[in-house]
């Protein structure tokens, strides 16, 4: 079943793209999903059971919620039984300062936070079936906390341009559209995000890439390479297996006996 998307309300969508929610029953035999990049850093609550790799081997049980930030390469979960998603999708460039946390690199977050405090009347409404009211919890939480920020027109502008363009913008044009110099964009985004403008300019890209791919396997690829200003089919190559582990054709050849599985709205969750 393929996940659902709910727009936030005006006011959340300068800090995230949507609310999502996933839902389904793997019987007793664990699953296997990957969380493949994008340009997006997402909160994750879970109700089921669903674990991931420990540092020392093995399989250890995922808190509820946790983060996934911008990934450089795709992570391995586990779950059996019954699994309920809901993802919140925010943009890089806002993610801690919503959460009131530092900015890092680090993937996948365990989450010592007071939004840890929704995880029970949020599992209390999924176990009636009430996920319209779990989602108003959830948007009247991320509005308090989104009155608290303070407004950077700057970020919103860069980030704006950069959602636009897919990703293709150099840096100086992010910068000459939020009207700030160079220097002063990339330390200020790096401050927010934790990553450069370039970073996430380049899983932007890649996210198109691979949309694209999982809609139409066929796909000439210098053609897209073109379309989405690489170098040339060889640079295409190079930075998707750069973030996805595998090459494009692979990856193509993976949509074709597997597109089932998803909509034509590529999530990061896929079953492997």
């Amino acid at each position: 079943m393929p996940p659902q998307e709910f727009e936030p309300p005006q006011e959340l969508q300068d800090i995230m793209k949507c609310f999502w929610y996933l839902s389904q029953d793997f019987g007793d035999q664990p699953a296997s999903f990957e969380v493949v990049p994008d340009g997006y850093a997402e909160i994750i609550f879970h109700f089921g059971s669903l674990v991931s790799p420990a540092a020392r081997g093995g399989w250890q049980p995922l808190p509820s919620p946790f983060l996934v930030g911008l990934l450089n390469q795709p992570v391995l979960f586990h779950a059996k039984n019954k699994l309920e998603i809901i993802g919140i999708r925010c943009f890089p460039w806002t993610v801690f300062e919503v959460l009131g946390l530092p900015a890092g690199k680090d993937g996948a977050r365990l989450l010592e936070h007071p939004l840890a405090q929704l995880q029970a009347p949020l599992a209390a409404h999924m176990r009636v079936g009430r996920l319209a009211a779990a989602l108003v919890l959830l948007t009247h939480y991320f509005g308090q906390a989104r009155s608290r920020m303070a407004t950077d027109g700057l970020l919103g502008k860069a980030g704006g341009a950069m959602r636009a363009a897919g990703g293709t913008l150099p840096v100086s044009q992010v910068a000459a559209a939020a009207h700030a110099t160079v220097r002063t964009l990339e330390r200020k985004f790096k401050q927010a995000a934790g990553h450069t403008v370039k970073d996430v300019s380049g899983l932007m890209r890649f996210e198109q890439v691979r949309n694209h791919l999982w809609r139409q396997p066929a796909a000439n690829l210098a053609g897209l390479a073109q379309e989405l200003g690489y170098a040339d089919q060889a640079h295409l190559s190079r930075e998707f297996k750069r973030y996805s582990g595998t090459t494009p054709a692979a990856f193509a050849r993976k949509a074709r006996s597997r597109q089932q599985v998803v909509s034509t709205n590529f999530v990061a969750f896929i079953q492997a």
